[in-house]
């Protein structure tokens, strides 16, 4: 009875050990714990990026503007800072939600 305990705890700790050294020699990205999956960034948080890139040089970000003068300056300018569609259309995102 006692070899027959000692077997298997030998398999055990063998089994474990094995699981133990598997884990740790697979790559990062293959673990099977559930893992934070990084979120896409909203088309707001695009377009404070492209505001930060295009208009921060030489303009703050208004505060008290209505969504309506948002859209006539950001028209006014995509002309004047050569902004593209997209540029124009994720920074009134960000500008009036």
């Amino acid at each position: 009875m006692k070899t027959f305990l000692l077997v298997f705890c030998g398999i055990i700790f063998l089994v474990c050990s094995l699981k133990a050294l598997a884990r740790a020699q697979s790559p990062a990205g293959s673990s099977t714990t559930a893992q934070a999956v990084p979120s896409k960034p909203t088309d707001a948080q695009k377009g404070e990026r492209r505001f930060e890139e295009n208009c921060a040089r030489c303009h703050h970000a208004p505060e008290s503007i209505s969504p309506r003068e948002v859209k006539a300056v950001v028209r006014h300018m995509r002309v004047r800072a050569n902004l593209t569609a997209e540029d124009e259309r994720l920074i009134l995102k960000y500008l009036a939600p």
